[in-house]
């Protein structure tokens, strides 16, 4: 579903990726380790087209991102892929329904099957209570799994996660990295997550370990 092919990417004189080839299947649950400046983000990015590679290709479903336009690019990441990070990224003034509905919304999609979709999002995740209330109003762990029901509301091909346990408690990262199987079993979702939770990356189909700059283990 998703491939890149050889993919190089640069920082000034600091060569960050050093040809990148990976294939990743829909329903896999990747995980990606290593050191601090290994690349992982970098590839993350690339890949989830928030960045472009010096050289190389990134394909999904067939797609390469590289020449597609920037419109066509913001409707194509904006319908595809999603993104979930170590800080959930919610807007403080919206209610937790609104913050799931908002990449919806902004894809043009109908307010009403859309609130739908999002109502049943959040019950499946444990939050049909708390729909209505603010960021403010939710702990750590119900605002990073509001987070990951936005994530899904698109129904995107892949969601990639920087760190998505980063800041929670062993408790509720526990709970969310559960959550990522459940969702996988559920909707055959996609899931690409980069983590240093040990744990979480033993539990992915694959881990993939990145050292300066280079995918080293694939297993």
């Amino acid at each position: 579903m998703l491939t890149a092919k050889n993919i190089k990417k640069n920082y000034g004189n600091l060569q960050v990726l050093k040809g990148i080839d990976l294939e990743i299947n829909q329903g896999e649950v990747i995980s990606i380790v290593g050191a601090s400046g290994a690349g992982k983000t970098t590839l993350l990015q690339i890949l989830g087209t928030l960045d472009k590679a010096d050289s190389g290709e990134v394909l999904l479903n067939g797609v390469d991102y590289s020449l597609l336009k920037d419109k066509e690019l913001a409707k194509f990441r904006n319908e595809k892929i999603s993104f979930i990070f170590q800080f959930h990224n919610l807007m403080p003034e919206f209610t937790a329904i609104e913050n799931v509905c908002l990449p919806a919304w902004i894809g043009g999609k109908d307010t009403t099957e859309t609130t739908k979709r999002a109502e049943e999002l959040l019950q499946l995740l444990g939050l049909k209570e708390r729909a209505k209330h603010f960021p403010s109003e939710l702990s750590g762990g119900e605002q990073q799994r509001v987070a990951v029901a936005r994530a899904l509301i698109n129904s995107p091909a892949v969601v990639f996660a920087d760190e998505p346990s980063g800041n929670l408690d062993s408790k509720n990262a526990e709970e969310l990295h559960q959550l990522f199987f459940e969702l996988r079993k559920q909707f055959n979702q996609t899931f690409v997550i980069i983590t240093h939770n040990e744990h979480l990356a033993n539990m992915a189909d694959r881990k993939l370990v990145m050292q300066d700059g280079v995918i080293i283990s694939d297993v």
